[in-house]
Formats: C-alpha cells, sequence, structure tokens
C-alpha cells in the first residue's frame, strides 16, 4: 500500500496510479469527509463534464513529443523538419503530402508514357556528359531493359561525381516523371535505388515498402532534406504516433455526410490504401482528403457561428428610422435609387432597429451604389444621435469618401471629419477634438480611426469599407469604440459565395445586383505596344465628339530600375508631343487632398479632357461623360483592380471603350487575366477568375485578409463541403446552444485551440 505524506505548505499529493485505483481522474470533484479513523474520499457529480482522462492526457502529450526524439532523426535533422514547420511529431502527422507517384508495379520501358511518373527497371549501357547546340553540358545516360532503352538527364550535375556513380553495367530501380524529346521518351533527374549484382528486384522492392510496391506519398521538403528520408521519417511518426490523435467529431456527425474520424483520415492520406486513384489523391478528392477539409471547415464555421450568435445575444442599440435626414436626402439626389439599393437598405434598417448589434456585409459591384447606402444607413445613426466612424483601406478612398458624402451633408447641416494618419499637428488635433466631443456626427478615416488616442463621444454605427483588406480583428477593435454599436461591412470587390462564407460567415450578406439605369455595356479590347498611335487616334476621335477619357499609369514618378512608363512623366509627354490642343490633367496619391478635389472637380466641370492617372481613381469619380480608359501596363494590375478602373467608364448614356494596353511579354497569368477582361463585365465572373488565377490568399492580400490557413482544404474545390460543415456547425449550435454536453465541451477546447484567437472568442458560449 502507497504511503501518502503531507508536504511542508500542508498539501496531501496523491500520485496519478492511485488516483486510477480510486476510480478517480484529473479534474475530478472529491468531497472530504473527516472521523476518528481517517478521510474519507468521495467523487462528486457535478454537471462539470469529465475533464482529460490519464490516458487522453498521456495521448496529447505523446503528440508534443520533439520530432529530434524520433528514431533516427537526430540534431541536424530535425533541424531541417523545422524549417518546414515540423518541430513536433503531432506538426509531423500533419504535414500532408502535396503529391502522390505510382509505384505499385514496375513498367517495361516501352510501355512508359509521357506525363506520368512511373517505375521501371534497367541496367546501365552508357553515362556520358554532351553538350546541347546552345554551349549548355547536360549528363545523359541510356538504361534498357528487355523491352528497349530509355535516356535519362541531369541539368547542373557534377560530370566526374556522375560518371563514377552512373557505372555501365549497374542496374537498378528508376522513378521519375517521363517527358518526351522530339518524339522520344527520356526522364529528368530520376530517383534510382541500386541493385546488388544478381539482386531480384522483386525481392528488393518488397524489403522496401515504405517507397516501393504501394502509392507512395511526396512530401514538400527543403534544402539538405531528401524524400527518401523524409517518408522514413514520416511512417514511423504515423505508425507510432497516429493512435494518439482524438477523433474530437462525434461519429453521429461524421456519419450524416459520410465522412471518416480524423485518425482514420489522416492514416490514409499518409498512406493511401492500394486502390486508391492516383488522380483523385493528386487532385485531393478521396474520401481521406474530403474528411480532413470537412474538418476544418466545421471548426472554422463553428467560430463564425458562435461569433454571429454571440453578437445575436449581446446588447445592442434599437435605433428609430425618423426619416429626418435621410428624406432630405432622397430630395437633394438628381437620380432615383434602384430597387436594388431599396432592398438592402430595408435590410440594414430592420437590422438597425433590432436590439442586437448589426453586422451585415455588403456586396455590390463597380457603381451600384453602395457608397449611398451606406451614408443612408448613417444618416439614420445620425437622426438618433449617434456617431458614425467609415473606415477606408487607404487614405485616397478615405479622401474619396469625404469628398462625396461631406457634398451632401454640408447641404444636410451635418458636420463631417476626415482623419487619417498622414494629417499632422493642429488639423489633426482638431479633427480629433470635434469626435470626442461629439460635433463631428460622421468621422471618415484610414487605420486612424481605431487607435487608441481616437476616442468617441457616442459611436452608434461603424462601416467598414473594402472589408477584406481589413481583418476580423481590426472589426473588433472599432467595435469596442462604442457600446455595442452596429457594423457595416462593404466591399465593391465580388466575393464569390464560398469565400464570403468562409471570410464573413459571422456576417450577414445582402448584395446590390443591379447597377442604375441608363448605364451602357463597356467594350474591353487588348491592344500591343504596335497599335499605340491606333489607341491615340481613338482617343482624339472621342474628345471631337464632345467626351473626355483617362489614361491610367502604374507609377506616379519613373525609377531607374522600372521599365514601366509613369504617370508624371507621360502626362508631360501626352501633352507637349501627343496631344498638344487638349486640356491634360494629373491626378496621383501624392499630391495634396485639396489638389486632388481641384483636378477632380476640373475633369467633372468638362475643364479637362484627358485625365492621366495612377490608381487613385480606382474608386469614387463619377464622369458620365468620360467614355474612354485606356489603361497602360494593363498586365501589371490584378483582375479585380482591372474591373474597378474599367468601372470609371460606361456611366453615362454614350458607347464607352476601354483598352487594355500591353507590351506583349506576357506571363500565362497575365494573358488569362487580360482576356477574362475581354470575355465579361460581370464582376462575380471576374471575381472567380481572379481567385482561381491568384488563389484566395493574393485574391484578398495576404497579409490582412483574415483568411484561414486550411492544410487540405480549397474553396475553390470543397464549395460544397464547406456548406455542409456550415450546416453541421449551425445544427449543433441547435442541439446544444452553449456547447455544455460532454461532446459540445471536448469541440468547444479544440475550437479554442484552433481558432479562438484568431476570432476573438474566449469570451463567448
Amino acid at each position: 500500500m502507497t504511503k501518502l505524506q503531507v508536504d511542508h505548505t500542508g498539501a496531501l499529493f496523491i500520485p496519478a496510479e492511485e488516483l486510477i485505483q480510486l476510480g478517480l481522474q484529473p479534474g475530478d470533484h472529491v468531497g472530504i469527509e473527516a472521523n476518528d479513523t481517517g478521510l474519507l474520499l468521495r467523487k462528486l457529480v457535478t454537471s462539470v463534464p469529465p475533464a482529460v482522462s490519464v490516458q487522453q492526457a498521456i495521448a496529447r502529450k505523446n503528440l508534443q513529443t520533439g520530432i529530434q526524439f524520433i528514431k533516427g532523426v537526430g540534431p541536424k535533422l530535425a533541424e531541417l523538419l523545422a524549417k518546414r514547420g515540423i518541430h513536433t511529431v503531432e506538426d509531423a502527422l500533419f504535414c500532408l503530402p502535396h503529391r502522390y507517384e505510382d509505384r505499385r508495379q514496375l513498367i517495361p520501358i516501352r510501355q512508359l508514357k509521357p506525363g506520368l511518373t512511373q517505375v521501371f527497371q534497367g541496367t546501365v549501357v552508357s553515362a556520358e556528359t554532351a553538350t546541347t547546340k546552345g554551349g549548355r553540358k547536360v549528363f545523359e545516360a541510356v538504361v534498357q531493359d528487355e523491352s528497349g532503352s530509355i535516356v535519362l538527364k541531369w541539368f547542373h550535375a557534377n560530370g566526374v561525381w556522375m560518371k563514377r556513380t552512373w557505372q555501365i553495367g549497374k542496374q537498378g530501380v528508376f522513378t521519375g516523371e517521363v517527358t518526351s524529346f522530339g518524339w522520344k521518351p527520356e526522364v529528368h533527374h530520376p530517383d534510382v535505388e541500386w541493385l546488388e549484382k544478381g539482386a531480384d528486384v522483386n525481392a528488393v522492392m518488397a524489403a522496401d515498402p515504405v517507397n516501393f510496391g504501394r502509392i507512395v506519398p511526396v512530401y514538400p521538403l527543403t534544402e539538405g532534406l531528401h524524400q527518401k528520408g523524409m517518408r522514413r521519417v514520416m511512417r514511423q511518426v504515423v505508425d507510432t504516433f497516429l493512435p494518439n490523435l482524438e477523433n474530437i467529431l462525434p461519429q453521429s456527425l461524421l456519419s450524416t455526410y459520410q465522412y471518416l474520424p480524423l485518425q482514420e483520415a489522416l492514416g490514409q492520406v499518409h498512406l493511401p490504401p492500394l486502390e486508391a486513384p492516383l488522380i483523385d489523391l493528386n487532385e485531393g478528392r478521396t474520401l481521406a482528403h474530403r474528411s480532413l477539409a470537412f474538418d476544418e471547415f466545421f471548426f472554422w464555421e463553428l467560430g463564425l457561428a458562435l461569433k454571429k450568435r454571440g453578437v445575436a445575444l449581446e446588447e445592442g442599440i434599437s435605433f428609430q428610422v425618423t426619416h429626418r435626414y435621410t428624406k432630405e436626402l432622397i430630395k437633394l439626389l438628381p437620380f432615383q435609387l434602384t430597387g436594388a439599393q431599396r432592398r438592402v437598405l430595408s435590410e440594414i434598417k430592420a437590422d438597425m432597429m433590432a436590439p442586437h448589434p448589426m453586422h451585415r456585409l455588403v456586396q455590390g459591384d463597380v457603381g451600384s451604389g453602395k457608397t449611398l447606402v451606406a451614408l443612408m444607413a448613417a444618416l439614420v445613426a445620425v437622426e438618433n444621435n449617434y456617431q458614425v466612424a467609415i473606415m477606408a483601406p487607404t487614405e485616397i478612398l478615405a479622401e474619396q469618401h469625404w469628398h462625396n458624402i461631406h457634398h451632401w451633408c454640408d447641404q444636410l447641416g451635418i458636420t463631417v471629419v476626415l482623419l487619417t494618419s498622414g494629417m499632422q499637428g493642429k488639423a489633426k488635433k482638431e479633427a480629433m477634438q470635434q469626435v470626442a466631443d461629439g460635433r463631428a456626427a460622421i468621422v471618415i478615416g484610414t487605420h486612424a480611426v481605431i487607435q487608441d488616442k481616437v476616442e468617441f463621444s457616442r459611436l452608434g454605427l461603424g462601416i467598414i469599407d473594402e472589408q477584406h483588406r481589413f481583418g476580423v480583428l481590426q472589426r473588433g477593435i472599432l467595435k469596442k469604440k462604442g457600446a455595442n454599436p452596429d457594423i457595416l461591412v462593404m466591399t465593391a470587390t465580388p466575393i464569390p459565395r464560398t469565400l464570403a462564407m468562409t471570410l464573413f460567415g459571422d456576417l450577414s450578406l445582402s448584395v446590390i445586383d443591379e447597377l442604375p439605369p441608363g448605364r451602357t455595356p463597356i467594350n474591353t479590347k487588348i491592344y500591343f505596344e504596335s497599335r499605340r498611335k491606333q489607341v491615340y487616334e481613338m482617343i482624339h476621335r472621342e474628345i471631337d465628339q464632345g467626351r473626355q477619357a483617362y489614361v491610367i499609369y502604374p507609377l506616379v514618378e519613373e525609377s531607374e530600375k522600372s521599365d514601366l512608363k509613369a504617370a508624371t512623366q507621360m502626362a508631360e509627354h501626352l501633352q507637349a508631343d501627343i496631344f498638344p490642343g487638349l486640356r491634360l490633367g494629373l491626378l496621383h496619391g501624392r499630391m495634396k487632398p485639396e489638389e486632388k478635389e481641384a483636378v477632380m472637380a476640373s475633369f467633372k466641370n468638362r475643364k479637362l479632357d484627358i485625365l492621366v492617372a495612377t490608381t487613385v481613381i480606382e474608386v469614387g469619380i463619377d464622369v458620365p461623360n468620360a467614355t474612354m480608359m485606356v489603361i497602360e501596363h494593363a498586365e501589371r494590375f490584378g483582375l479585380s483592380q482591372l474591373h474597378q478602373l474599367r468601372g470609371r467608364v460606361g456611366r453615362g448614356s454614350h458607347h464607352s471603350s476601354c483598352i487594355l494596353l500591353t507590351a506583349g511579354k506576357l506571363s500565362e497569368d497575365g494573358e488569362k487575366r487580360l482576356r477574362v477582361m475581354e470575355a465579361t463585365t460581370d464582376g462575380f465572373r471576374i471575381a472567380e477568375a481572379d481567385l482561381e488565377i491568384r488563389g484566395p490568399g493574393d485574391f484578398l492580400g495576404t497579409r490582412q485578409s483574415g483568411m484561414p490557413d486550411f492544410r487540405v482544404a480549397n474553396i475553390l474545390r470543397d464549395g460544397t463541403i464547406l456548406e455542409q460543415a456550415r450546416s453541421a456547425a449551425v445544427k449543433l449550435l441547435q442541439q446544444d446552444e452553449l456547447l455544455q454536453s460532454t461532446e459540445g465541451q471536448r469541440i468547444h477546447q479544440e475550437l479554442l485551440q484552433r481558432w479562438g484567437r484568431r476570432l476573438e472568442l474566449a469570451g463567448i458560449a
């Protein structure tokens, strides 16, 4: 019997083995009763769900084992693995193969097919360094079997070392992607497993089941790390530690969608079953891959659903719609609101009148009138004596919003203040004072709006423009500037539905899917440098008919390192040499706000024929008489940006054109982008193409996109799985609202571990 001792603090320590014998686990609540004969420990059954069992604790500890302690790894290999982000056994389990090779059987050389990675056996019959017509040195070896021969090639190889290794008569098993050169198959940089003289190839392959006789995983590497060594480590980790991984999602939930538990799915992704189709493995479409994608999506969507529910449960501001300012603004407008604008406004007003904080995303294509919708929402808050903060990602965008909004608000007697990090001294101090004492009803700015020093008197509504450039955290900071203000998020970048669900699942979605009447389709064409003269003639023709034109450049001033044409120099050249009789204006981001406003006003009032600009005009300028846009170096712009720029023309009833001028040295992606622009003006189609070409991270601007880092899930490929995960997450919360059941507690704990900080979830549920 174990002797228990009291330590110097008066605490009694009971070893884990004794606890297990007593039927107790760490975290159990215990009642203690003292009598003449000793102490009676009694397990208390409480509403607190059982904590982690000893076995679970041991399993979790095992997963945290440092990778250097795995047999055959050691400090040097551990250092290389750390470069790939593998520090622990758990990191290794989640380092997934990025492709697979079929090494199930040897293929006769004559039957090797270009485009496939295949395994074949052969004997080296020649090995020499050759020189190509261009003077390049290439090491070539010819290998043959009974059916034929094939050339193997290495570029940048050490010829002396290769000659020593690739001796004539040596036999080996070779693996590599078969290509064709002049109708002849060849393999570049193959893997090789040399055979002892007289060795049976089948016996050799059978003795190395990690690298042969199956579909073999190919892992991402780093310099100094080799595939063979990586596979050996991964196989050992999977065989030894996979059973320690906990299946958090209940079988009942997985069965609904016929997915595998996490442990089984992960095992099959590392070691695919013999019958697994190679194409499905390489495209991430096997049941195992889909199960892992579901697991990732589920926890992300559950986090967003919890966040959304947390917002709905919080006490917010219940605004009254008095029409004091909104009706007056409608009278001032020279046009009528579209049906889509009215519908979205109704959705916003309903949210604002509710007793819980609004969290709504408004999507609208270029020119659909989002700014006006945002202003109407702002006026509802101002009617209730609350302040409004409008946050834009750049100073230029903030200034343009200020320019548009203060124009209307001045006529309504409402004070609008601009607040950007570029403002200095007295002007900034005065603006901040007006925000603090409540004189400023609407505050427009950049990140400066959420700085610690900025204090609002009574913030009731936060409006965030171009949300994809702000992370979830910035939204949270803005929210803390008031007592649970309503949040309205706007984007002119049409975001495909799966991406909107991934990023903004905690927001309600409104789409302004109708353009104001009178808009004409824009004819878009790619022109190469050789047709520049023709483009200038087209500009002349438009201006002769009383229209105006934009010429857009990617840079403000030329730099020695860049061959891009720059706005400042080209404006001078166009004025002096190409359009001497016309009135040109220049607009770029380094100009002062009042200078920009003066140039924009001149262009709008037809005092200028051509506006030479950088991407400053991407959003916000509305000149119906401008019917032509020429974008220089169009290949340097992203698709969404090109679409935004093009949206500056086609705003009136006259026919409009957009010319994408390019030097002609196009990358494959560059050409794809420009061809999409030629083919469609549909913002959602363009956004989807942009997403396909660039991937989610680049599409959104990775740094602050709030885009989750999924290991397996792909929002383009796995849209259906995302819908299922969202539905499952919502259903779980309907059944277990506070995640208080035993299963719910485990899921909640896992969620906090994965996404808690990213989604600011600690305080919810």
